[in-house]
């Protein structure tokens, strides 16, 4: 019986969204796609954008944010944000984010990451992780983690290809600091100690154009051990959504 539904439908430093579906509920995690890139393939899977009951942010950076201002707009669409987050977006139609929501079918966890501006990681129906654009995840949320069927996590550079990079030393400082990003072997390190025998599918999400390869995060996290027991891992692409994946 398929519960849960999840595409991402763009992940990389120049957007991401991901669209989750549950029974009669829709969602976006972000929407840093231009709106009609996120209709065009919305429609691609059927789906009409006036059925998208909310969409969630995880943070406001413009890689996260850029179609929230068109779509929420012409669809009148649901979002969540903080008080924080209001300064820097343009929304009518908001709720405030709070530690555990329910939007209409889906139930969400929500926990506190690490980046330089306030930013959220989501847990949805208990069954999916989804976290990016963070340096670090604070171990007392280990245990709210642990054995779902699916994570979406940043693995976004490779340790070398930055260091050895074109970005001026300020920039690659942010990235690999504490309130920056997670690196390949940083993500392969949590997700080894995160998966359990319930997992089903990992998506490597927003890998730098410009400081990572595909086959550096896959062979990254594949070095694990603990890894083995997953039947599917996914490299999410800045402009080519993922496959359907259904649990």
């Amino acid at each position: 019986m398929i519960i849960l539904k999840v595409k991402v439908l763009a992940s990389g430093s120049k957007g991401n969204v991901t669209f989750i579906e549950k029974d009669n509920t829709r969602i976006l995690i972000d929407i840093g796609m231009r709106c009609c890139y996120v209709e065009e393939k919305l429609k691609e899977m059927d789906i009409d954008p006036y059925s998208i009951n909310a969409i969630l942010l995880t943070h406001t950076h413009k890689d996260h944010t850029i179609g929230l201002h068109t779509f929420s707009r012409k669809y009148n669409t649901l979002t969540y944000i903080t008080k924080g987050m209001e300064k820097d977006v343009d929304v009518k139609n908001v709720k405030y984010i709070t530690k555990e929501m329910t939007i209409k079918d889906i139930d969400v966890k929500v926990i506190r990451t690490s980046h330089d501006i306030e930013s959220y990681g989501y847990i949805i129906d208990d069954e999916v992780v989804y976290i990016t654009d963070t340096g670090y995840i604070n171990s007392k949320y280990f245990d709210m983690l642990k054995n779902k069927k699916i994570y979406i996590m940043e693995s976004n550079h490779d340790i070398e290809m930055l260091e050895e990079g074109p970005y001026p030393y300020h920039l690659k400082q942010r990235i690999w600091s504490s309130k920056g990003h997670l690196s390949n072997k940083a993500s392969a390190d949590y997700l080894s100690n995160l998966v359990g025998d319930n997992t089903k599918y990992v998506v490597l999400a927003h890998l730098s154009e410009t400081n990572n390869l595909e086959e550096l995060a896959l062979n990254e996290f594949k070095s694990k051990k603990n890894n083995l027991i997953v039947e599917n891992v996914i490299v999410a692409k800045p402009k080519e959504p993922t496959e359907l994946i259904e649990v």
